[in-house]
């Protein structure tokens, strides 16, 4: 039996022997009597640090419709999230830290989120929401990781990683490849509005993830114009400060706070602002040295500059307007919705998150003494409403020294000890937890979904064979010279049929005419190249800053055919029989759709 098989079949016997379930929640029911359920409007930006907001004291930013979001609802000044991308959506879908989930890297299969993890998706949609997620995913691209598969009923986005275009680049929804309609933030924003604006006597649960301000820098010309004379106030990092990246920044923050603005005008204007619970935060901290308060480190460090998130909450006419200063972690959301929106909940696995609508609606003023811990790449910090032991472990007064710029010269043992050994405690039985060694599988043909997507960021390349950058996610394959070179995916075939196969190529000219072939053991088709399609980079003129990620291309499909699959453990590979010229193809993605036997 294979790895997944062994999994979904382990659940199942478990189910019939012990007659429940293994997730979080075995109950999962409405209270009584209560009023309307609300809709949930989750919006999270991407590398959106604590101080690119305009209400976090950045005069230099103009944020005018979050700042008011905030000014009206409820503002957390100490909010964390995770140092990168996949971690705080992991914790965010969960209530959980998520080394329990599994996510150690944002590649290669590292950010996939276990099967046996419930997620706040599917709770809601259990409850009778409609449930949409829109953007940028990064916590598994096939079935079963798909956000199609973990609640999500509609998604439009991406789910590898992140994207190298943001103007009308490749996207999918639900499985099926489509054409983006203009610049990123703006169409996800619009697919939003659709979801929100559909006639349905169901509340919805909307989770809008943009990816800015994110590099690579592609700010449209109406919002770069604003910044691209503007002066960079000094600051902390000043030195090491790049003040073109710093600019395009601000005006990607300022192109998400005008599509915000669009989306509460619209709830407003359908009369269900005051029915919907609107959370706006990001993911981690800035992704470069720019002016943010003073707090020490970006995105990536476990300091207060790469995890202390913006975070508000707004519920017009349910929530005063106000600041709570109660740390408090993004493992606090699941239980914080479920727990607004009126659901009851068993949990049969162990939420670290805390319900925050106790501290959101005033009824409680006591609240419990509490650690949050950061962790990545095996750097962990922990901090409570006072003081921040740092990876090296070495520790400050936040409440005196909030950008950590001494620690404590002589701390008493008492004091020290007692986070070390928090430390120590959550390191043996959560980070525990996670396993790096792991063996990654690519699952093709999981049951109820059609399409499986391997893009080129999962695929091994041999031979002469090049990825176009350093930096899987985005990336394609290129430099293929010669018959002996191959592209391969270590996967695992979960359904044994028939799929028809098709992949995202350009190819010169000198191509045509040349067979490409795809293999799993004995199984195989050939295709031969019968169009040239050699594209430029797109939207090159719209970077405001050099770029680390991969350039993009309009990459063309090629239909190869029907090939069988056989059930298992098996590799799929790419090869070329005949090539004409001096290169072959380049290849992006392979996409398999399941078809009826």
């Amino acid at each position: 039996m294979n790895y997944l098989k062994n999994q979904f079949s382990l659940f199942f016997w478990v189910f019939c022997l012990l007659g429940v379930p293994l997730l979080i929640f075995s109950s999962c029911k409405k209270e009584e009597n209560s009023p309307t359920p609300p809709n949930i409007l989750l919006i999270i930006s991407d590398d959106q640090g604590w101080g690119d907001l305009g209400v976090n004291g950045n005069s230099s930013v103009h944020t005018p419709r979050i700042d008011a979001m905030a000014e009206a609802g409820v503002q957390f000044t100490r909010f964390y999230v995770s140092p990168v991308c996949s971690p705080t959506r992991a914790e965010l879908l969960t209530g959980r830290y998520h080394p329990r989930g599994g996510i150690y890297d944002t590649s290669s299969g590292g950010e996939r989120l276990d099967l046996d993890e419930t997620t706040v998706a599917e709770i809601f949609r259990s409850e009778g929401y409609r449930t949409g997620a829109f953007g940028k995913w990064h916590n598994g691209t096939q079935p079963p990781y798909h956000p199609n598969n973990r609640g999500f009923e509609e998604y439009y986005g991406f789910a590898s990683g992140h994207w190298g275009n943001y103007f009308s680049p490749m996207l999918e929804r639900n499985g099926q490849v489509v054409q983006g309609d203009g610049f990123i933030i703006d169409d996800l924003t619009n697919q939003t509005l659709k979801f929100i604006e559909k006639e349905s006597n169901q509340p919805f649960f909307a989770w809008l993830a943009l990816n800015t301000p994110h590099s690579p820098m592609q700010v449209p010309d109406l919002w770069w114009d604003r910044y691209k004379n503007d002066s960079i106030p000094p600051h902390r990092y000043q030195d090491s400060e790049s003040p073109d990246k710093t600019r395009a920044a601000w005006a990607l923050c300022e192109n998400i706070d005008w599509n915000v603005g669009r989306i509460l005008d619209r709830l407003d204007s359908l009369g269900k602002l005051e029915n919907t619970i609107v959370i706006y935060m990001s993911d981690n901290g800035p992704n470069g040295w720019r002016w943010n308060d003073g707090l020490k480190g970006i995105k990536g460090h476990t300091d207060e500059g790469g995890v202390r998130s913006p975070f508000i909450v707004f519920w017009k006419d349910h929530l005063q307007a106000k600041k709570i200063h109660q740390v408090a972690a993004t493992i606090d959301l699941l239980p914080s919705l479920v727990d607004m929106a009126g659901i009851s909940m068993q949990e049969n696995k162990k939420l670290d998150g805390v319900s925050l609508k106790p501290l959101l609606m005033g009824e409680d003023q006591d609240w419990e003494e509490r650690f949050i811990f950061s962790h990545w790449n095996g750097s962990v910090s922990v901090r409570n409403q006072d003081f921040l032991l740092d990876k090296e472990d070495r520790l400050f007064d936040l409440k005196n020294d909030p950008g950590q710029l001494e620690p404590l010269v002589n701390p008493s043992d008492s004091l020290l000890s007692l986070f070390v050994e928090a430390k120590a405690n959550w390191k043996n039985t959560v980070l525990s937890e996670l396993d790096r060694n792991r063996r990654e599988l690519f699952p093709i043909g999981y049951s109820g979904s059609t399409f499986t997507h391997l893009p080129a960021r999962d695929g091994i390349a041999h031979g002469s064979i090049q990825r176009s950058n350093r930096f899987p996610n985005s990336s394609f394959f290129t430099n293929w010279i010669s018959e002996s070179d191959s592209i391969t995916w270590d996967a695992e075939v979960l359904t044994s049929g028939k799929y028809k196969a098709t992949i995202y190529y350009a190819a010169k000219e000198s191509a045509v005419g040349s067979i490409v072939s795809l293999h799993q053991g004995e199984n195989q088709l050939e295709t031969p190249v019968l169009k040239a399609h050699d594209p430029p980079f797109v939207a090159v003129e719209y970077d405001r800053y050099p770029r680390q990620e991969s350039y993009e291309k309009d990459f063309r499909p090629l239909e190869l055919g029907v090939i069988h699959l056989n059930e298992g453990v098996h590799s799929i590979a790419l090869k070329s029989k005949k090539i004409n010229g001096p290169e072959f193809i380049e290849v992006r993605l392979l996409v398999f759709e399941k078809l009826d036997e």
